[in-house]
């Protein structure tokens, strides 16, 4: 191993460290990374895990869509003397920042998913509700915020993002009033909203500690940025560009990221099609990853008393074979279909490839599908074959 700069208790990635990496120490048992391998960090943040990739000897190309994350890694960038290449963008598209930083193939992914605790803490980005802000939450800086969808998309638009996204069960509760509101005034400030969501919902005894805008902002935030199209879009991505023996190492901090996760191994590591005594089994094409975790890997209570974020971070890793990539699609996946807006959404911007070359023809839906396959909302079900067990 090897130690890059002088690391104190203060420092990270060039500055004060304000993101503590969650499950590093499982993350680099699973990601066992190499000296003179290549790994790809699709969300470099304030370089934590790239850090500890480096002082491994490895070679890093660190992703992020954040502009505030790229001036905040070149201080690691000189650091590394040119083992750490920082690319600005979107880790969907981490295969082909590989291939133009120099690498057709890589010997490990790994992503944080979710939104970092840099950006919850600065009441400037509008990601968070305990200290007022503009209501913002963009990852990149860029496009349409979260208060152009709060105060623009129809009624029934909103419904279905917060009910899918924020897993509300008051949804409809809670769009109506935002529409009520918004004709006297548009919202512009995290407070504003997250107080008239707690006027409407009020506060459970139960769930004292939980806000009521809690979902809510989840689910904006989760729009603005396209987040499970990120990630499923990603773990295609991983797939092509993973030399046969490669690992993949992805945490999630929510059960919408985590079952498209959990979805995809299962279908990538299928050996079998099923089948009955009444039906043939199926024919299933060759495995592409090998499972490394059987469950979710969980944070230990000595972790979580220090860092009260890991508490919901799920780890699951697989090993790349060397079958073919296969083709994927995402909503299949469990990356529900959403309104476009300014191309937010299913039906556009960025996210407008909806079958991506990674995936698998096996799963199958007709209707509409959310992320919870058999669920009604909107007036849309759908039945997964896809086992979430």
């Amino acid at each position: 191993m090897m130690t890059l700069g002088v690391r104190d208790e203060n420092l990270a990635a060039g500055g004060p460290e304000r993101h503590v990496p969650v499950l590093l120490d499982e993350v680099l048992e699973w990601l066992d990374p190499q000296p003179d391998e290549v790994m790809v960090d699709g969300t470099f943040g304030a370089g934590g895990y790239s850090r500890a990739i480096l002082e491994r000897g490895a070679k890093v190309v660190g992703i992020d869509r954040d502009p505030d994350a790229i001036a905040g890694g070149q201080t690691l960038v000189q650091e590394a003397e040119g083992r750490l290449i920082l690319v600005a963008g979107q880790f969907a598209g981490l295969e082909d920042h590989a291939r133009q930083s120099g690498f057709d193939g890589v010997d490990g992914v790994v992503l944080d998913l979710g939104v970092s605790s840099m950006q919850l803490d600065e009441a400037e980005r509008g990601f968070s509700f305990m200290k007022d802000g503009p209501l913002d939450m963009r990852m990149e800086q860029s496009g349409p915020s979260a208060a152009d969808v709060v105060n623009e998309m129809p009624v029934k638009d909103l419904i279905r993002i917060i009910g899918l996204l924020g897993e509300e069960k008051r949804a409809t509760t809670v769009a109506h009033a935002i529409g009520n509101a918004r004709k006297e005034k548009p919202f512009s400030r995290t407070l504003e909203l997250a107080r008239l969501i707690e006027k409407v919902l009020g506060r459970s005894p139960k769930k004292a500690q939980i806000h009521p805008a809690t979902r809510t902002f989840q689910a904006l935030r989760i729009y603005v940025n396209g987040e499970l199209h990120q990630a499923a879009e990603a773990l295609g991505a991983a797939e092509r560009i993973l030399k046969p023996g490669g690992r993949l190492v992805l945490v999630s901090f929510h059960s919408l990221e985590d079952r498209i996760v959990k979805r995809f191994f299962q279908d990538r590591t299928r050996t079998r099609g099923g089948g009955s005594r009444h039906m043939p089994e199926q024919e299933v094409p060759p495995a592409t990853f090998e499972l490394l975790t059987r469950k979710a890997v969980e944070a230990a209570a000595d972790e979580t008393g220090v860092n009260p974020r890991a508490r919901s971070a799920k780890l699951r890793a697989g090993r790349r074979t060397e079958a073919p990539a296969r083709e994927l699609d995402i909503h299949a996946a469990g990356v529900p279909r959403l309104a476009d807006y300014h191309g937010l959404g299913a039906e556009g911007g960025s996210y407008a490839e909806h079958i991506v070359h990674s995936g698998s023809r096996y799963w199958r839906c007709n209707r509409l599908r959310h992320e919870a396959g058999g669920n009604k909302i909107g007036g849309e079900s759908c039945r997964s074959s896809a086992s979430d067990r």
